[in-house]
Formats: C-alpha cells, sequence, structure tokens
C-alpha cells in the first residue's frame, strides 16, 4: 500500500481536449445555451435545482466563472463542455472533496440535443485524469438519483464501480429521492489507463 501523495495544483488556463470535445472555462456568453438547457424540466429533473430563468444562469455564470482551479480541499473546476469547433453541448465538473482524504467527485450535464453521442463519458474521462494524475486524488466518486439510469450508465463505462444505495436519503423536489454512489481508485484508473 502507497503512502499518500502530497496533493498536486491545477488550473484551467485554457481549454483541455479530448478527441472531439474542449472543456474550457464559463463565459459571460454561455448564459443563452445554459438558459436553453437548464430552463427544461426534463433537464432538472433528477437535481437539486429546479428549472433556471436568466437571473438564476446569470448567477451561476458569474460564480462558475471563479471555479477554474483545483488548490485545496474545497476548490472545483467548472468547465463548459463543447465540440471541437466550438458548439456547446454541455457542463462538467470536478470538485475535490473538504475532507483530509484525497476525495473528489465529477458532476456533468448534456443538452437533451447532444445526449447518447457519448459526451458525458468523455468530457469526465478528461476530468478523471487532471483528478488522478494531475491533482492527485485518491477517490472519485460520481453521484447520482436512484432512477436516473442514464447517468449510472456513463459511470459505468467509466468504469466505475457501484457503491452505495442511500436509500430516501434527501427530500428534494417535494419528494424523497434515493441517492447511489460510484466510485474509483486511482490505482483502479491506472490499471485502466495501461495500454
Amino acid at each position: 500500500m502507497r503512502a499518500p501523495i502530497q496533493p498536486g495544483r491545477f488550473s484551467l488556463t485554457g481549454p483541455l481536449l479530448s478527441e472531439r470535445l474542449r472543456l474550457r472555462a464559463y463565459g459571460a456568453g454561455d448564459v443563452p445555451f445554459l438558459l436553453d438547457m437548464r430552463s427544461r424540466p426534463d433537464v432538472m429533473r433528477w437535481l437539486y435545482e429546479d428549472v433556471q430563468d436568466e437571473a438564476a444562469i446569470q448567477a451561476l455564470v458569474a460564480r462558475r466563472m471563479r471555479q477554474t482551479a483545483l488548490v485545496a480541499p474545497g476548490d472545483a473546476v467548472q468547465t463548459i463542455v463543447e465540440t471541437r469547433d466550438g458548439v456547446p453541448v454541455g457542463e462538467a465538473m470536478l470538485a475535490w472533496d473538504v475532507s483530509p482524504h484525497l476525495q473528489g467527485e465529477i458532476g456533468y450535464i448534456i443538452h437533451p440535443a447532444y445526449q447518447r453521442r457519448g459526451y458525458a463519458v468523455e468530457a469526465s474521462a478528461v476530468l478523471l485524469r487532471i483528478g488522478f494524475l494531475v491533482v492527485g486524488l485518491h477517490r472519485i466518486v460520481g453521484r447520482l438519483e436512484a432512477r436516473n439510469r442514464a447517468s449510472a450508465r456513463v459511470l459505468e463505462k467509466l468504469h466505475m464501480r457501484r457503491e452505495a444505495e442511500l436509500r430516501e436519503n434527501e427530500w428534494i423536489k417535494e419528494e424523497w429521492q434515493s441517492e447511489i454512489v460510484y466510485a474509483l481508485l486511482d490505482r483502479e484508473w491506472a490499471a485502466l489507463a495501461q495500454p
């Protein structure tokens, strides 16, 4: 068993590239896309927030424009996911947990017009690489509402392991909801990353 490493730091100074996507920082010009996506009940159904209006989106963008670095526990990198030719398709994030245990969490939202193309998996794979390889996190989780099968498939395609089902653990949107937790350890990710 290896000893915990001294964590690294990551700052989003330019777009992160994958085969088909760019993950970049939020900007004021993202408000129309985010309003289109986050004002839809089908998109917001499994999220903590309700559908959002323009004022809420502007406040969200202002907050997320500042979330571009992983320097210490509690930090997050929030990104807009777009195609290589600049068409926005969703959002993805990596958060460093506030605990001292080198834990993180990934999350994603893909606009319904661009779902079922593997974009959530591809964007999340980029963030897992940053979390494990650059920051040195030991464990990264993905959390979802138990009925959100599409999100579960994303985490399964990333080879994350289903670890827990917390039954009716949160009162959200006027109902008790259950949460499923998937996780991946650094050594599991390293084994997957080998050729």
